[in-house]
C-alpha cells in the first residue's frame, strides 16, 4: 500500500512502468496504425488524476486504484478516434465505461472493509449487474433513430443479459424515467459519446462526484430492470 505520506509527483513517479505496459497492452488490440505513444499520453493523464483524487485512508492500494484509471483513460482517449467501424466503437465504449465500474467497484470494496464470502458475493453480483447495464447501453443498433442495444458476436455478452429489443426498449423507457441528473449523466455518457468527465462537467460536479452518481444510476436501473422480470 502506499504510504500516506507520499506526494502525487512520488506516486506517478513510482507507476510509470505501469502506464506503459497498460498501453503496449491495449495497443496490440487495436490497429497498427495507432501511435502507442499517443496511448502512453492518454495514460499519463489517467495516472496524474489518479494520484491528484487519491485517498489512501479508504483503504485500497494506489496501485489497484491507478491501474483502472490508466486504462480508463487509455479507453477514453481512443474512443475520441473517429475512424471505427461501429462494432469496434461499440467494443471501445463498453471497454471505456466498464473502468469506471471496475475502478467505482473497487474502491468501493476497500472502503467497506469486508472480507466475508457473503460480502464478496454481494460486491460480485452488483459488479456483474452493473457491467451487465454497461453492455446493453454500449451496443445499439445504428439503423434505429433511438439507440438499441443488439448481440455483437465480437464481444461475448455478460452472463444472464438477455439481448433483444424489448430490453433495449424497457432500458430506454427507464433512462428517461431517470432523475434529471442522473438521465442527464447516462445520456451524455452513453448515448452522446462524452466520457465521465465531461459529462460531470456538464452538470457542474467533478469527475468523482460524477463516478459515484454514475455506479448509484447503473444499480438503479438493474434493480429496475430485475423487477420487469428481466434477469441480470
Amino acid at each position: 500500500m502506499a504510504a500516506p505520506c507520499q506526494s502525487p509527483e512520488q506516486l506517478i513517479q513510482e507507476c510509470q512502468g505501469l502506464v506503459r505496459s497498460l498501453a503496449m497492452k491495449i495497443h496490440r488490440k487495436l490497429p497498427r496504425n495507432i501511435d502507442p505513444d499517443d496511448l502512453i499520453g492518454y495514460g499519463q493523464v489517467g495516472l496524474a488524476e489518479a494520484a491528484r483524487d487519491f485517498d489512501p485512508s479508504r483503504g485500497s492500494q494506489f496501485s489497484t486504484y491507478a491501474y483502472y484509471r490508466i486504462r480508463g483513460a487509455i479507453y477514453d482517449g481512443v474512443a475520441k478516434m473517429t475512424w471505427f467501424s461501429r462494432a469496434q466503437y461499440n467494443r471501445i465504449r463498453y471497454h471505456q465505461m466498464a473502468e469506471e465500474v471496475l475502478a467505482d467497484q473497487a474502491t468501493a470494496e476497500a472502503s467497506a472493509g469486508e472480507s466475508s464470502i457473503e460480502a464478496d458475493a454481494r460486491w460480485f453480483r452488483n459488479l456483474t449487474r452493473a457491467l451487465a447495464i454497461v453492455y446493453l447501453t454500449t451496443h445499439r443498433d445504428p439503423d434505429e433513430d433511438e439507440q438499441v442495444p443488439v448481440v455483437d458476436t465480437s464481444t461475448p455478452a455478460p452472463d444472464a443479459v438477455v439481448m433483444d429489443r424489448e430490453t433495449g426498449q424497457k432500458l430506454r423507457e427507464l433512462v428517461a424515467a431517470l432523475p434529471e441528473d442522473e438521465r442527464t449523466l447516462i445520456r451524455a455518457t452513453y448515448f452522446e459519446g462524452e466520457t465521465l468527465q465531461d459529462a460531470g462537467k456538464r452538470l457542474g460536479v467533478s469527475k468523482s462526484w460524477a463516478s459515484r452518481l454514475h455506479a448509484k444510476t447503473l444499480q438503479r436501473l438493474a434493480r429496475s430492470l430485475r423487477q420487469m422480470g428481466i434477469g441480470i
